[in-house]
């Protein structure tokens, strides 16, 4: 009659356990996924700044963009984030090799 109770008790802990490990490989996989989409995105943002400023520069043949007023602040800022991205984004690149 004990050997019944502790198989039954076993049985239930068992259970338990594997029900737990089963919600935390659930979780585990949904933030794997919400990370690749966070990558995939940050890839496209960096894609279409990347774009815009390949395209300011063939627009400024004369180096108009690159002067000190407002386009040319706005030009500048969106070449140091440009810049700081390729840094970031060539730093995961070599840390992946």
């Amino acid at each position: 009659m004990i050997s019944i109770i502790i198989i039954v008790l076993l049985s239930g802990v068992c259970i338990y356990f594997i029900w737990r490990a089963m919600i935390l490989a659930n979780i585990t996989a949904d933030q794997a996924e919400y990370i690749i989409e966070l990558e995939d995105m940050s890839q496209y943002m960096y894609d279409q700044i990347n774009n815009s400023f390949n395209q300011m520069k063939q627009i400024d043949q004369k180096g108009s963009f690159e002067s000190d007023d407002e386009a040319g602040s706005t030009f500048s800022l969106l070449k140091n984030v440009i810049n700081n991205l390729q840094k970031e984004f060539n730093a995961e690149k070599e840390e992946k090799k």
